[in-house]
């Protein structure tokens, strides 16, 4: 396992981060945890849940498992969707994330978070406010580090205007998806993110499963994260011809340097410049044996040019007129 610096920040984190949203449910609490300690066992130190996951249990499951090991755990929750039916029990508002931080606390059984994110942007909230409570936070010691996820560009930029002119603690990571099928990153948010240096950690970094090799074309799965119940990560989104012929890539790579599909799809990504730290997640034991293979070894520049040439988006009008027109001394 290699490591690297996230963000503007000096806190270092493995470049896998274990991703904890099915603990407590479809994945046992006993599997959890067993992958938790082999996770940190093998050199990983990076763990990402959120309040909402299994209505807090996958919380719960994480702080049972790091107890007597958790000054070893970089540590993330997400705070802002829905924790109860109550019109203030959600958003970005002082009221909520100090509620908020203080019922991610009691379940992760730790007097303190590593990296406090904002899961979605609050379009009520000023943005200000969210800011200010969550400077607050790192200032009394129980919060070491912000973060956001699923941002647009103009909104991580104005955030950390705000904090830089109010000399607030800033966002050190934003957490998008991002994979070879996900990539409307490139457009602004991953150039904004490598220019401020704020660290990436994707999720849905093998595309919901689609990556996986695992669905056919012409046949719509009914079941897992690619089925129509799934939402954001659904088989509409998925099933486009582009898509499979970067499925196509994948497979061909993954074929001539006898590595699985799962593999080659998330050691693109690890080597991506911009990506600190793509976020797995795994229902079973094999599902996570097989992600941690990803490591320890680096796609040749050939193999990883192919993927990258691919699923690269199109030469879209203002980046080819920028690209046209960009000085060079």
């Amino acid at each position: 396992m290699q490591y690297r610096v996230l963000g503007k920040s000096g806190v270092v984190v493995s470049e896998l981060c274990l991703g904890t949203m099915t603990f407590g449910n479809t994945t046992s609490e006993e599997d959890s945890t067993t992958m938790i300690h082999d996770f940190l066992d093998q050199g990983g130190n990076f763990l990402d849940t959120a309040d909402v996951y299994v209505s807090g249990r996958s919380e719960e499951v994480v702080g049972k498992a790091i107890s007597g090991r958790r000054s070893d755990v970089i540590l993330a929750t997400k705070v802002r969707f829905a924790t109860a039916n109550n019109v203030n029990h959600v958003g970005l508002s002082r009221k909520h994330i100090l509620d908020g931080v203080e019922a991610s606390l009691r379940r992760l059984n730790t007097d303190y978070i590593d990296l406090y994110q904002m899961h979605v942007w609050d379009q009520i909230t000023p943005i200000e406010e969210t800011l200010r409570t969550l400077d607050d936070l790192v200032t009394s010691g129980k919060v070491r580090y912000i973060g956001c996820s699923n941002f647009l560009a103009y909104q991580i930029m104005k955030s950390l205007g705000i904090s830089d002119h109010n000399r607030y603690a800033r966002f050190i990571s934003n957490q998008p998806q991002y994979s070879l099928v996900s990539r409307q990153m490139d457009r602004e948010v991953l150039p904004l993110c490598i220019e401020e240096n704020v660290g990436v950690i994707p999720w849905g970094p093998i595309g919901g499963g689609f990556l996986s090799g695992k669905y056919p074309r012409g046949e719509a799965p009914t079941e897992g994260r690619l089925s129509s119940k799934a939402g954001e990560s659904s088989w509409m989104l998925r099933n486009s011809e582009k898509n499979f012929r970067i499925l196509e890539e994948v497979l061909a790579v993954a074929s001539e340097i006898e590595q699985t599909p799962v593999q080659v799809a998330l050691n693109w990504l690890i080597h991506k410049k911009g990506i600190t730290a793509p976020i797995f997640g795994a229902r079973t034991l094999e599902q996570y044996h097989e992600n941690m293979g990803a490591v320890g070894w680096k796609l040749s520049t050939d193999h990883w040019n192919r993927l990258d040439t691919v699923s690269a988006l199109e030469d879209d009008y203002p980046y080819r007129f920028i690209e046209k027109f960009k000085r060079e001394v």
